[in-house]
């Protein structure tokens, strides 16, 4: 008959002393039932085994939801850290012009995107010339454009901001950077009354960047903000 062997007086007392050291190690503890289990034989069951098993899933469940948490908070502070910076800039532009060259500057660099576009509705079927002087952060296009647009690949009339990703290209807004633009987020703007609709579309290169699971609310605040400058600089 063999005996068990017994801890080193050192230890034993050690562990005595201080028995929440083990209890606080999950590994120590997983081994202790193990060898318990062990003791017991293959035909009995240990309960306490078990439920230990499952508190320690449930714990790691915890940890990933508690982490998953931590990083979305992070991300959505950045977010809006983000968007007020890009309002700050915005308020500081004196005229249109100088917005419009702008939008795919340091507009574009602080709010993280590859590209900026404005959309002006205009009635005269050729454009407006008086648009045309603006470069490649405004695009003039027919009436109805902008519904079009937004409602495409979408059911009824679109909300106020559209996130999607992109498949293939073909999108006329982002004209010679078209292939590189992989996921939109478009914002209905709202010009006052006499105009018609408008549009802000942003551009990013990750498909991840804009997505229909993500909240709208950020952008909605942005696109109300940068619909009252549009506003006062075409006073």
């Amino acid at each position: 008959m063999t005996s068990s062997p017994k801890l080193e007086d050192a230890l034993r007392d050690r562990i005595i002393a201080e028995p929440t050291a083990i209890l606080d190690d999950h590994d120590v503890m997983r081994a202790l039932v193990e060898a318990n289990q062990k003791a017991m034989g293959g035909n009995i069951i240990d309960l306490r085994g078990i439920s230990m098993e499952r508190l320690e899933n449930r714990l790691d469940r915890l940890e990933d939801t508690h982490r998953s948490v931590i990083a979305t908070a992070y991300d959505n502070l950045a977010g809006t850290n983000q968007v007020h910076r890009a309002i700050l800039r915005l308020l500081d532009l004196d005229d249109f012009a100088a917005l419009i060259a702008d939008l795919n500057g340091e507009i574009a660099n602080i709010l993280q995107v590859e590209s900026l576009r404005l959309v002006f509705e205009t009635a005269h079927a050729d454009g407006d010339p008086s648009l045309s002087r603006f470069g490649a952060g405004l695009t003039v296009a027919d009436a109805g454009f902008v519904a079009d647009y937004m409602n495409a690949g979408t059911s009824g009339q679109s909300p106020q901001v559209i996130l999607r990703h992109l498949k293939g290209a073909g999108h006329s807004v982002f004209g010679a950077i078209d292939k590189t633009i992989q996921s939109e987020a478009c914002l209905k703007l709202d010009l006052g009354v006499g105009r018609l609709p408008s549009m802000l579309v942003m551009g990013g290169r990750d498909p991840q960047q804009f997505s229909s699971q993500q909240g709208t609310d950020l952008l909605k605040f942005f696109a109300g903000v940068f619909e009252r400058i549009i506003r006062r600089l075409l006073l």
